[in-house]
């Protein structure tokens, strides 16, 4: 490690506040990575006479545990459960539930409040609200995770490029980037919905063709300056290819002023995801996602643990991200070496 990159290391440690939320952020999404063996509707493990089964990574059907039929083997059918009890056992996650699994035993009608079997309680359909937070966690830290890597990576490319080279390449760009970035991104989402069904990928396309516009006003001021440094001219009178001198001088120094905007980036893409779910234009339905679950937590006010779950863990996430981008801004700033 550099004593630049050591200096910016410990400037960041002494951000208790960030420090902490990145050790708690990071205990919630190796947990959430997780999921399946926190909350399922599948055993994690089943002894039936004498073998091993591992229901979470395989499908097995009735029939390899006496039943009668080549289906997929419902483990919480009771007569099943009998079956595997009577010459084996089974070891279940925390929670007996999916993101996806509607109980159907309850006796309340949907949502029905916290119990000692829905820790969190149900939603509208019958489905557990922990199970639902544990795997929609998961699903948007990975949805802004991707989204600002793919985003971040083109936006610093044609910052740069745009900077370096200048000229009429950088007015087209920069008349191209006003223009795109003028067009009404929700409006475009909603008329998309109506042709296709929004899923992960294409949801993350679209949110792409916008949010990788965010880095490059920010790369691009740092290339403007940064190719008349006396290292670039350097470079270039010693007949170093362009190419050469943007991948090995431009770009890296320019990703100094990127990295500080880049948790505040993964804030943005966590919060836009979380609004189209609400309003009913992100994930397809019965996706875990936090956005429906505050749409239903509006939707059923008789039912306040669902606003409250669902507000608490976004507010959660995104708070979060903040404290970390601030740490972050704080250990990059010139103004402080």
């Amino acid at each position: 490690m550099t004593p630049i990159a050591r200096r910016r290391w410990n400037k960041f440690r002494a951000n208790r506040r960030g420090w902490w939320s990145l050790w708690i952020f990071a205990v919630l999404f190796a947990v959430a990575m997780c999921a399946e063996f926190l909350a399922n509707d599948k055993p994690i493990l089943v002894k039936y006479q004498g073998a091993l089964h591992m229901p979470v990574f395989r499908a097995y059907p009735e029939t390899a545990f006496g039943g009668d039929f080549e289906t997929e083997t419902d483990y919480r059918d009771p007569a099943i459960a009998a079956k595997i009890r009577a010459e084996g056992w089974m070891v279940w996650p925390p929670v007996h539930y999916s993101y996806r699994t509607i109980n159907y035993t309850l006796t309340h009608a949907f949502p029905s409040p916290p119990d000692s079997e829905n820790w969190l309680g149900t939603d509208d359909q019958g489905r557990d609200v922990l199970a639902r937070l544990i795997y929609g966690f998961r699903l948007s830290v990975l949805f802004g995770l991707i989204l600002t890597a793919v985003s971040a990576a083109i936006g610093v490319m044609v910052g740069a490029v745009q900077g370096y080279v200048g000229g009429w390449l950088d007015l087209l760009m920069q008349r191209f980037i006003e223009i795109w970035s003028s067009m009404p991104e929700l409006m475009l989402i909603m008329i998309l919905s109506s042709f296709v069904m929004p899923n992960f990928w294409w949801l993350l396309l679209i949110l792409l063709l916008f949010s990788w516009m965010s880095l490059v006003r920010v790369v691009r001021a740092e290339s403007l300056k940064t190719r008349n440094m006396e290292y670039v001219r350097a470079a270039r009178a010693l007949g170093v290819k362009e190419h050469a001198i943007l991948f090995r001088h431009v770009i890296p120094n320019s990703l100094v002023a990127a990295v500080t905007y880049i948790p505040f980036l993964l804030n943005g893409s966590l919060s836009t995801l979380t609004a189209l779910d609400y309003l009913g234009f992100g994930l397809p339905p019965g996706a875990p996602s936090l956005g429906e679950l505050l749409r239903e937590g509006k939707n059923n006010l008789d039912a306040p643990w669902l606003g409250f779950s669902g507000f608490f863990i976004t507010a959660l996430m995104l708070s979060l991200f903040i404290f970390i981008g601030e740490a972050v801004r704080d250990a990059f700033d010139p103004r402080k070496e």
